[in-house]
């Protein structure tokens, strides 16, 4: 039978469905005290990748690029130096003290644990990335996989000599300001696009080739808003913008926004899927207020969930083998685990914080190989399992077993993290960390031209227009402006994401009814058919159900 529950953190009554329970129950949880939006912005908190620092390791003394302020009072090391055999977590082993809170208990052994500076491997000259493998010469990128030149972007996979862009599964090249974008050679300013190529301020096309300012395309080329042209009368349009000018690039951007509100969206993208509910879902069955998600079976209320992610709820930015999970962030080839940060190739671990190649772990932080270990001591497998249940026990005395790790235990800052990129109402404040009124070149003194400027201006510390945050200019990120007749960006990369994460669909569902009133096989007038969908009511876009969104785009 369906309940309803009040959260404990925003008093909103939110429901628990019998498939929920019964996935409680198997996992061995009680429900949950915070409705689901909540328990994501309590994930939220728990991940920086974008704003990153200079400080020392706190082992080998060397200067490193790490995810953590120098003012954070924990031991930060380098990459090599976390990953060598110089120390072992195991040194910090703590007993458990049963008058004592669990988390009171963790956060002691957090600030002694040293801390991985950056999250990533395989990697050359990409010390810029976080939480990314296996690129080159990659810089200030989050989630980026198997790629090569690739700049300001955030998970990104197999693409190369591309820059702002967001959500990429595969193969783009050459590619400026795209947004779900896949299969691409040389298009800027495109969302929801598919084996295209040298195409332009576009929403929603696939197969096509030169197209411009154009919506709901498939399989066309030569297209100028929409209106098919000649090969000849095709350049001739393009060629009457001066796509060097920032002046105007903002007039063409400006004019791409006012194209996509009369664009037909369909109630959500969701492709080649079963019994799904959310946004961006690709090959996947049983998938419900998902948003991000590719191979996927049997989840709920995750995001950023890709490569096989099975039988898991309440999971953020989860790849490759995913099991039996819930409340979890950030992990790669894990099964069985509840309430864990950051841990990869590993199974039954219960609140652990950056632990690796591990299984059965309970309160753990910084392991590399740990198994029957509690606050990092070791223990035989009958004490361990003695002593884990007697935890729990205490735990949900307190009322602290069941939950995800509390905010207040986070490594960052709040403006630091997802919830200032995602819920940025939720941060009390200035939402920007960075440096502020140094900029040595004002916004207006910048060249309008890309051809006007000099590589001066790699010298220069720039002003954002839209925060006011002081951001420079790169010597590669210079040449693939030039070459791609680019002007120079007035935002930082901070609000370049943020406007891209604008421009997708929302991480929200409102139950809505299709907006066709079109004659269709299907329906005369007014289509009766409802969906969930995440954009909202009050919302401008023209919103229409798969069998309208089919017979008018496809």
């Amino acid at each position: 039978m369906k309940t309803n529950s009040v959260c404990k953190n925003c008093s909103q009554s939110f429901p628990i469905e019998p498939d929920d329970s019964s996935f409680y129950e198997r996992m061995k949880v009680p429900p949950p005290t915070w409705c689901p939006e909540c328990r994501q912005q309590r994930r939220y908190a728990w991940r920086n990748d974008r704003n990153l620092y200079r400080r020392n390791c706190d082992l080998c003394g060397k200067s490193t690029v790490a995810m953590y302020s120098p003012s954070k009072p924990f031991k930060v090391y380098c990459q090599p130096c976390w990953w060598s055999d110089k120390w072992d977590g195991a040194e910090f082993e703590r007993d458990y003290d049963p008058d004592r809170p669990f988390f009171e208990q963790l956060a002691d052994l957090q600030k002694v644990v040293p801390r991985i500076a950056m999250l990533g491997k395989n990697s050359v000259r990409s010390e810029y990335t976080n939480h990314s493998s296996d690129n080159k010469d990659c810089f200030m990128g989050s989630s980026n996989m198997s790629c090569e030149n690739m700049m300001y972007s955030d998970f990104v996979i197999s693409s190369r000599d591309s820059m702002d862009c967001m959500t990429i599964y595969s193969k783009a090249e050459r590619c400026y300001q795209c947004i779900n974008v896949d299969n691409s050679y040389q298009c800027q300013y495109c969302i929801l696009m598919d084996n295209c190529t040298n195409c332009s301020y576009c929403y929603d096309v696939r197969g096509c080739v030169n197209c411009f300012l154009s919506v709901n395309l498939r399989n066309k080329s030569n297209v100028f808003l929409n209106q098919q042209l000649s090969k000849e009368e095709y350049q001739k349009k393009v060629a009457e913008f001066h796509l060097g000018s920032y002046k105007d690039r903002k007039k063409l951007y400006e004019q791409f926004l006012e194209l996509l509100q009369g664009a037909i969206y369909k109630y959500s993208c969701i492709e080649r899927s079963v019994n799904a509910t959310g946004s961006y879902i690709f090959d996947s069955k049983n998938t419900a207020v998902a948003f991000d998600a590719d191979d996927c079976e049997n989840v709920k209320y995750v995001a950023n969930v890709e490569g096989g992610v099975k039988d898991t709820m309440d999971s953020y930015r989860n790849a490759q083998k995913i099991e039996l999970i819930y409340e979890c962030h950030a992990l790669i080839r894990a099964f069985n685990l509840k309430f864990c940060n950051v841990t990869y190739d590993v199974s039954h671990l219960e609140y652990c914080d950056n632990c690796f190649n591990s299984q059965n772990l309970f309160g753990c932080i910084g392991l590399k190989k740990g198994e029957y270990m509690i606050l990092n001591k070791k223990y035989s497998p009958e004490e361990f399992k003695k002593l884990k249940e007697k935890i729990i026990v205490d735990m949900k005395a307190r009322g602290e077993y069941g939950e995800f790790f509390p905010i207040k235990l986070s490594p960052f800052d709040l403006n630091e993290t997802h919830v200032a990129l995602f819920m940025p109402e939720k941060v009390e404040g200035k939402a920007t960390t960075g440096t502020f009124g140094k900029e040595t070149l004002q916004p207006e003194q910048i060249p309008d031209d890309i051809k006007d400027v000099t590589d001066d201006i790699l010298k220069q510390a720039l002003k954002c227009v839209t925060c006011g945050r002081n951001y420079n200019i790169v010597e590669p990120e210079l040449a693939f402006y030039r070459r791609e007749q680019i002007p120079i960006p007035r935002q930082c990369y901070p609000c370049r994401d943020a406007a891209r994460i604008a421009l997708r669909a929302p991480r929200q569902l409102f139950h809505r009814s299709c907006m066709c009133t079109l004659s269709h096989p299907q329906h005369t007038g007014q289509c009766p058919n409802e969906f969930e969908t995440p954009y909202s009511p009050d919302r401008k876009e023209k919103i229409y159900c798969e069998a309208c969104y089919q017979a008018e785009v496809v």
